[in-house]
């Protein structure tokens, strides 16, 4: 039996390895897009062909999505000249951008109704995992779909989870997402006061990993960034962490739960975005929080 032909739609911060990943490891022919065709064109020596939207339409039958925002997969699944306008050959469309869940189960439904299956399997994790193939995937699909694509997506993660019908694997890439970000919170909060109170945040840092505050965000970013005061770009910023958590917050208003907490996690990012922030590493809220708390 031959190897499908696959799609893959933006090559950028995560796109790139992901797509770099399935392109070495699928032994299937790869066609990619991007608004950059450059970042597409230097995937040329791992077997990545550039191609256009409609090119990629007319002869690859599962394409993956990698983009900012649900505006950007819907434009490209249904907007003019998108994947639909084209589809010749495409049956399945994998959206691994972290979206909106009612929007997502909304597109799947208007898809359907054109024979096209979506799929949601956004990504967790960091750009390195991406370019190991590392990351964790959280799928949303029917266990017929989810079968199909799971060769692909073992691709480009080490963890692909079937996490329930359309959208579920938003919901889990949501709540991953707003969990790190409420700790972070915290923990920017808890470096800024020790701070201020005498105790080094190099030293806070190696307290709490040793009791029982230990956990991935203090590891990671606790001990890299938060610690060493250093914020850079070109990471996952406090734009974007803004924007999943807004997310967060719309899930929670369409389920009827409150979310005080994210809730005050988003005043700060939006806090340290109007502090001129917006592209540096999310836990630079540290900054904004600590310059309040800075004595008269």
């Amino acid at each position: 039996m031959s190897k499908p032909i696959l799609g893959f739609i933006g090559v950028g911060v995560m796109g790139t390895g992901m797509c770099r990943n399935l392109a070495r490891k699928s032994g299937c022919t790869v066609l990619a897009a991007d608004l950059d065709m450059d970042h597409v064109r230097s995937l040329a020596p791992d077997g990545v062909v550039a191609a256009s939207i409609a090119q990629i339409a007319e002869r690859a039958s599962i394409v993956f999505l990698s983009l900012p925002s649900i505006q950007q997969v819907e434009a490209v699944c249904t907007g003019a000249g998108g994947l639909l306008a084209h589809a010749s050959a495409l049956e399945t469309i994998v959206d691994m951008s972290t979206s909106d869940v009612e929007r997502t189960r909304q597109l799947a439904a208007t898809l359907q109704e054109k024979g096209l299956a979506l799929i949601d399997a956004p990504v967790a994790r960091s750009r390195e995992a991406a370019h190991n193939g590392t990351l964790l995937i959280t799928v949303g699909a029917d266990a017929e779909q989810f079968a199909a694509v799971k060769p692909h997506l073992d691709c480009m993660g080490s963890d692909v989870l079937h996490c329930g019908p359309t959208g579920a694997g938003q919901v889990v890439k949501i709540m991953n997402n707003m969990v790190l970000l409420n700790t972070v919170h915290t923990l920017a909060q808890a470096f800024a006061l020790a701070e201020q109170s005498g105790v080094s945040k190099d030293l806070l840092a190696q307290a709490l990993g040793l009791g029982s505050a230990a956990s991935f965000a203090l590891q990671l970013t606790g001990a890299n960034y938060l610690a060493k005061d250093v914020f850079p770009q070109k990471m996952f910023s406090a734009a974007y962490a803004l924007k999943d958590l807004k997310l967060a917050l719309a899930l929670s208003s369409a389920v009827g739960l409150d979310n005080p907490i994210t809730a005050l996690t988003a005043q700060q990012l939006q806090k340290s975005i109007d502090a001129g922030f917006a592209d540096s590493y999310y836990p630079v809220m540290y900054r904004v929080i600590a310059k309040a708390e800075e004595p008269a």
